[in-house]
């Protein structure tokens, strides 16, 4: 047979490419060194990941529980039932009572269950110092009323 006529066979074709986002640019990484120790030496296990040991996992992606739109306004109401307005620990007390139904019925829902609590126990204290204090009042008047009869 003569090769005089004949044409070369063609080169092979090249390669694929890397899928996209592969990241790799054509490169692979070196193996790991046979030590165990991920090549950092001294006998000890490869360092933890950065960003520390606890990674907390993310937020329902469907919207998890959200606070009670009257949770706050509780919370402000007992503490100023308990500074400056005694009076406000009835109102603290009724909107609390209220807001922990709502909780109640759809447990799910609230995440801020304990903020109420805390809101409604602040205006009870309230309330008992409205009491005191109008008690006090009333013995005071009793005492100013027997002392000026004389």
């Amino acid at each position: 047979m003569s090769d005089q006529g004949s044409t070369p066979p063609p080169p092979p074709p090249p390669p694929p490419p890397p899928p996209p986002g592969s990241g790799d640019g054509g490169f692979s990484a070196p193996p790991p060194p046979d030590s165990g120790d991920g090549g950092y030496g001294g006998g000890y296990g490869a360092p933890p990941p950065p960003g520390g040991g606890y990674n907390a996992p993310p937020p329902p992606m469907g919207g998890g529980p959200v606070d009670h739109p009257k949770g706050i306004t509780v919370l402000v109401l007992g503490i100023l039932s308990l500074v400056c307005c005694s009076p406000l620990g009835i109102v603290a007390l009724v909107m609390g009572n209220n807001a922990l139904k709502e909780i109640d019925a759809q447990p799910g829902r609230y995440s801020n269950r304990q903020i109420v609590q805390i809101g409604r126990i602040l205006g009870i204290i309230g309330i008992v110092f409205l009491v005191i204090t109008i008690i006090w009042f009333l013995f005071l008047g009793g005492l100013t009323a027997l002392s000026g009869s004389n």
